[in-house]
């Protein structure tokens, strides 16, 4: 029969503070306000090549139309004019409204893109912690940890393995066309035109897919180191508790000062009853009556066990009325709290005992 070595098991978490643990939504919250979050520095710069190149084929034609009604109107019409600044003016404005159409096109699909893939990465966050100056970006010795880092091999890798994807996809877009090349010489300049600029869509294209499939791969990695270097030792979690909710100790201690310091105005106030309501040993319930500041009788004390002989020795102490009433102890310490008035099922026996405490002290109802 084997026996374990260890009598008892033991989470060796605890002492060797291996993370395991996901992250806390307090620590990615916390995160995030530094300015860490899961991004892929490609993803945009890929997506971004790939719309243009989209927008080139789709909007190409009309572009190419454009520049070339700039080149026409300045051989058949700006060539004629007179040499004067105010000439010189209307050409250079024609010419620069004219191109600004294609570059303003070109650059807010370029603007939305990258606004669009970073929002979808990251949302909206504002962070001034990564640009400020720290003294440990200076240590050469953390310079050099980077360098030789785990994080730099993978960027390596990603450099490596896009040159050699791109260097692929060329290759093979110009072998398709191998047997074309020879035909150019006789191609006219605007066939020429036509079949350089559909090569050129297409391999922008094709290196733009690629490249994006890299990149949302590489979105995928960097979401996933970026969830391996958040991760929590079990006593990581526990620690942020008491700091989140305060140390249960320290709660508890508190807890007690106030139940003692209750206790102590509660004590202070026996003096003031009426009388006490006794079960006669379990409950004992303070009641105190002053018809010009009070619209019923009210509890000012109560207590179970060992409170309730306390009560009654304070009571005793200071020559307080005992009354013992069985239902009515009972009914008072389970229904009315401290500093609440007597409930009306409850106020016509009260009544009775104040009346009774009243007659054999010769007071009258106050």
């Amino acid at each position: 029969m084997s026996r374990h070595p260890f009598l008892f098991q033991m989470d060796l978490q605890y002492f060797n503070g291996e993370k395991t643990e996901k992250a806390t939504p307090h620590k990615k919250q916390e995160s995030r306000k530094k300015g860490q979050v899961s991004k892929s520095a490609d993803l945009a710069p890929a997506v971004t090549i790939t719309s243009v190149f989209f927008l080139l084929m789709v909007a190409g034609p009309w572009m190419l139309e454009l520049c070339l009604h700039i080149v026409r109107e300045t051989l058949n019409h700006y060539l004629n004019w007179e040499i004067a600044y105010g000439n010189l003016q209307a050409i250079t404005m024609q010419i620069v409204s004219d191109a600004a159409l294609i570059i303003a096109m070109v650059f807010a699909v370029c603007y939305l893109v990258v606004v669009t893939v970073t929002y979808m990465q990251v949302g909206v966050l504002f962070s001034t912690d990564p640009i400020m100056m720290k003294l440990e970006k200076l240590n050469p010795i953390e310079g050099f940890k980077k360098i030789f880092s785990m994080r730099s091999l993978v960027e390596l890798l990603k450099s490596v393995l896009k040159i050699t994807a791109g260097m692929i996809v060329v290759s093979m877009i110009l072998w398709g066309i191998k047997d074309q090349i020879p035909l150019l010489y006789f191609y006219s300049l605007e066939g020429l035109l036509q079949f350089a600029g559909d090569r050129v869509v297409s391999l922008g294209i094709s290196v733009g897919v690629l490249l994006t499939i890299l990149a949302i791969m590489d979105y995928m990695y960097q979401r996933y180191d970026y969830e391996k270097n958040l991760r929590m030792s079990k006593q990581d979690i526990k620690d942020e508790h008491k700091k989140m909710e305060g140390d249960p100790l320290i709660k508890s201690k508190i807890k007690e000062r106030q139940r003692q310091m209750a206790m102590r105005r509660m004590m202070q106030e026996i003096p003031n009853a009426d009388v006490i309501i006794t079960n006669p040993t379990h409950f004992a319930v303070a009641i105190k009556y002053d018809s010009t500041q009070m619209v019923a009788p009210t509890v000012i004390a109560k207590g179970q066990d060992f409170l309730a002989l306390k009560i009654r020795e304070i009571a005793k102490k200071n020559r307080i009325v005992t009354m013992e009433n069985k239902p009515l102890a009972r009914a008072l310490y389970h229904q009315v709290e401290i500093g609440q008035q007597i409930p009306e099922d409850l106020f016509k026996a009260v009544a009775e005992v104040l009346a009774y405490v009243y007659k054999i002290q010769g007071k009258t109802k106050r």
